[in-house]
């Protein structure tokens, strides 16, 4: 006896997917393994309203169009209906049904999308009393309405999210517990004029990444960078607080030990990759190009970008006046106010090198500084993102900002493009993402940290404390 097609899926979930989800993550429709993928007609209309430009959620839409021309060629209303088998095992299937279910507060506008799509879940729930119908949306307010109308709802958890919570993100340091000595083995030591290495053995080292900081507080502090690690042991390199504290980089001096770290890392030409995380104010965004302006003999040119979206979360402002650089010159505020602090600081550590006597007329013959303000900003070359695509970097210093606002494919698109003798710095606060269908989780700077952590040419640091100035220290804090 022939099973029906009720009974073949009772076993099976159908999965309901949200336009957040398919427009994140075209492949989603592949990722549910051998249970069946409903698309409803709602998101094919706001996908196609998606699909016109150049950003990332218009490739994705237009992707997703592809997809499912290829799934559904030559396939008759009838097959669609019965679903279109997939090479998982799975079937797709799209909405062919629009009866408004009994079920849906009266008051609620079947017109709009999300309403819309809770709509059909709760159809579909009617339909197939037996069978899990569950809804997958990246929409937290969605979520929260399929909750209170009683819809099997979840998140979506790409491939490309690598955490569950941003505050499990690797961070390129940690703190040492007090026991850090009693629960390590020294292998050896060695000491080379003022650096001490050591070669540890333990449990603890196991969780040690090349290039990390490590510390220990109390009456001893002890500071040091891993240099080398496997699973039973690690070597790492000791580096005093006064040495650390010391670094200064184009009249920059570090404030704390996390922007030496960020220092350390961004002057040595052994590191090709470096991303830097922290909330506004922390210096992420100075250090990087007094790093990059004192080392511009090593790299053909400095190049600055940055993620066009605006804090309200639209993907433009409309179209400027202009070559490309004037074109994205509004965007680039915080560059220049960094370039104006360097050339402050580059000046002021000028004349501390000149006697008193001949301040006045050094300070003339440098023109008041108003020759190195202009030769500063000439020295850094403002890109767009939308024209990396193609290109090779040869012997570049590379700086990317608001990196949390990219997705995993861009920032694949960005870090490929890296030729030989080229460093890429990622700066951003995953506090602040303002790109639609990004997460803290999904972001493509969580996405780069995590995938290069324990390669011995990246390196990455969050940095804390806000160092901008005290009124802003007082409102990260209070407000």
């Amino acid at each position: 006896m022939k099973k029906s097609p009720e009974s073949e899926t009772k076993a099976k979930k159908l999965f309901v997917l949200d336009t957040n989800v398919l427009l994140h993550d075209p492949g989603s429709l592949f990722h549910f393994g051998d249970n069946d993928v409903l698309i409803p007609m709602t998101v094919l209309e706001e996908m196609d309203g998606k699909k016109g430009g150049l950003s990332d959620v218009s490739y994705n839409a237009r992707q997703v169009g592809r997809l499912l021309d290829e799934i559904l060629i030559g396939a008759t209303p009838r097959d669609i209906s019965g679903g279109i088998p997939l090479k998982n095992g799975g079937r797709i299937f799209l909405q062919t049904s629009f009866t408004r279910p009994k079920n849906l507060p009266r008051g609620m506008d079947v017109k709009k999308a999300d309403n819309a799509i809770l709509g059909a879940v709760l159809s579909l729930q009617k339909k197939y009393p037996n069978r899990p119908v569950i809804l997958v949306s990246q929409d937290i307010n969605m979520r929260l309405k399929a909750r209170a109308l009683g819809v099997e709802v979840q998140d979506y958890r790409s491939t490309d999210t690598v955490v569950e919570n941003a505050d499990q993100l690797y961070s390129g340091a940690v703190q040492l517990p007090n026991d850090f000595w009693k629960s390590v083995n020294v292998i050896n030591s060695s000491k080379e004029g003022p650096t001490t290495t050591y070669r540890l053995s333990g449990p603890i080292c196991s969780s040690f990444s090349v290039n990390m900081l490590i510390s220990l507080g109390g009456t001893k502090p002890f500071n040091a960078m891993v240099i080398a690690c496997d699973k039973q042991a690690a070597t790492a390199t000791i580096v005093t607080t006064k040495d650390y504290m010391r670094c200064q980089v184009k009249g920059i001096t570090a404030r704390n030990i996390g922007q030496s770290q960020a220092l350390s890392l961004l002057m040595n030409p052994e590191i090709d990759l470096v991303t830097i995380l922290g909330q506004a104010g922390t210096g992420k965004t100075l250090l990087a190009l007094a790093a990059a302006l004192e080392q511009e003999n090593l790299y053909s040119e400095i190049i600055f970008t940055r993620a066009t979206v605006p804090a309200d979360g639209t993907e433009e402002i409309g179209f400027l006046p202009g070559n490309e650089k004037e074109k994205l010159d509004p965007w680039m505020g915080a560059l220049f106010d960094n370039l104006e602090v360097l050339q402050e600081k580059s000046i002021g550590f000028i004349c501390k090198k000149i006697d008193k006597k001949d301040r006045r007329s050094s300070e003339r013959d440098i023109g008041g500084g108003t020759q190195e303000k202009d030769d500063m900003r000439k020295r850094v070359k403002v890109k767009s993102l939308n024209l990396m695509r193609g290109r090779t970097f040869l012997k570049k210093f590379v700086v990317i900002d608001e990196a949390q606002n990219l997705t995993p494919k861009i920032v694949k698109t960005l870090i490929t493009r890296a030729g030989p003798g080229t460093k890429v710095v990622c700066m951003g606060n995953l506090a602040q993402i303002d790109t639609p269908y990004v997460s803290e989780c999904s972001s493509g700077l969580t996405y780069l940290v995590d995938r290069f952590r324990g390669w011995k040419h990246f390196g990455t640091i969050t940095l804390e404390g806000v160092e901008r100035s005290r009124l802003a220290a007082h409102a990260v804090e209070v407000l």
